[in-house]
């Protein structure tokens, strides 16, 4: 005869969804200035990898991609500045500043030299194809003799 132990304090699924890091907003979804951080995917398929970066409202030209080793790194840096003068006996100046930096660890099975970027209605879009040697081969048929 084996003793089983029985509980009926099964974490629900609402105390569950409340663990998770969703509400974590200091640690996700804020850098250290607390400043929003962009939302990533990232994809694999056969022939690499696809980090999608939303960041709407920046040109091209404000990011800058980099890769030390193994570290992808996405930064950006947008900087604006806006006058207003009203009948002359006030003026409104307001200055915008917005940066952020992403770094990712990438596999050494990738070809670090063909990455490649690109930057379409509000999409950052990094393509980092695989090395040939680790693509996934087709099923070669044995013959036995």
């Amino acid at each position: 005869m084996s003793l089983v132990k029985f509980s009926n304090q099964m974490p629900s699924s609402f105390d569950r969804f409340f663990e998770n890091d969703l509400f974590d907003w200091s640690n996700r979804n804020f850098s250290s200035t607390n400043t929003t951080l962009p939302a990533v995917n990232i994809k694999e398929n056969k022939d690499g990898f696809e980090v999608e970066m939303s960041a709407p409202g920046f040109e091209k030209g404000d990011f800058k991609i980099e890769l030390n080793n193994s570290l992808l790194t996405i930064t950006s840096e947008k900087k604006s500045e806006s006058e207003n003068k009203h009948d002359h006996r006030f003026t409104r100046r307001e200055f915008s500043y917005q940066s952020f930096s992403r770094s990712f660890t990438i596999p050494d099975t990738v070809e670090g030299d063909k990455i490649e970027a690109k930057y379409d209605k509000g999409i950052l879009t990094v393509s980092i194809p695989k090395k040939e040697e680790s693509k996934p081969k087709p099923i070669k048929q044995i013959w036995i003799n």
